[in-house]
């Protein structure tokens, strides 16, 4: 390469470099950031159509959760502990919630419709609070529920056909009184903290 083209690459390196110095550290000459997808806001995606029978023969759908705030937990009536413990727990918060209480309705859920019969629902939730709706249906209608409130339950094999138990997940969703989430509470959440909340959201009403 002669001279001549050598000063003239070397002066159109340093044209180059001035521009992307320029760019780089000058506001007003560096490119605008790529745009980042929004964020989805929101509550979660719990509750929905169902239709179910209570313990008293009648069809219900999801229309029984209008008007008032209401608990909800499903479960099934064989369940050696983690069920009695979350009815008891909704029962003493509604005691403890006093006034506030009785403008919240309980509601049991089976996920076991082949054992847990209306009457037998109603047997079982005879033992917890006197204002328990308990709602069971045939094995299509508790599907339609569980997924409606993103329910996880699964049957355990046994020593018989007879004999087994239900895998599910354990939370005590509060609804509101047009049928939506509020929020839910787990097994470590106390009768006390149940009723704070519900004295909370009706405060806020």
């Amino acid at each position: 390469m002669t001279p001549s083209g050598k000063r003239i690459l070397i002066g159109f390196c340093v044209v180059v470099g001035t521009a992307l110095a320029l760019a780089l550290y000058l506001p007003g000459l560096r490119p605008a950031p790529a745009p980042q997808p929004s964020q989805a806001t929101g509550k979660p995606l719990i509750g929905g159509a169902f239709t179910l029978t209570d313990q008293k023969g009648a069809r219900v759908t999801q229309d029984m959760l209008n008007g008032h705030f209401s608990l909800l937990y499903f479960g099934f009536t064989h369940c050696p502990d983690v069920c009695p413990l979350a009815l008891a727990t909704i029962t003493d918060a509604l005691k403890i919630a006093g006034n506030a209480g009785e403008e919240v309705l309980p509601v049991f859920i089976s996920v076991d419709p082949e054992r847990d019969t209306p009457k037998v629902m109603g047997d079982y939730v005879a033992n917890f609070h006197p204002r328990f709706v308990a709602l069971t249906g045939t094995p299509e209608e508790v599907q339609t529920a569980t997924q409606a409130y993103r329910v996880y339950f699964a049957k355990k094999a046994g020593g018989s056909p007879d004999d087994y138990a239900m895998g599910h997940s354990d939370f005590i969703y509060l609804m509101s009184p047009t049928g939506e989430y509020v929020t839910h509470f787990r097994a470590e959440d106390t009768a006390t903290d149940i009723a704070n909340r519900i004295r909370r959201e009706l405060l806020s009403k």
